[in-house]
């Protein structure tokens, strides 16, 4: 990859990371159950173990 490549997977990466935050505050505020997958199989999140 060039230098170029390199800091838009960078600028990515962080959007990546920041929407992934957003998300679980906003299950956690709103109370909703945080659906992840886990090795390949499906895990119900409580907001309260979030």
């Amino acid at each position: 990859m060039t230098k170029r490549n390199n800091k838009i997977r960078e600028k990515i990466l962080l959007g990546l990371e920041l929407s992934h935050i957003k998300l679980v505050q906003t299950k956690k505020a709103r109370n909703f159950i945080l659906v992840v997958s886990n090795n390949g199989k499906v895990t119900k999140v409580n907001p309260k173990n979030i």
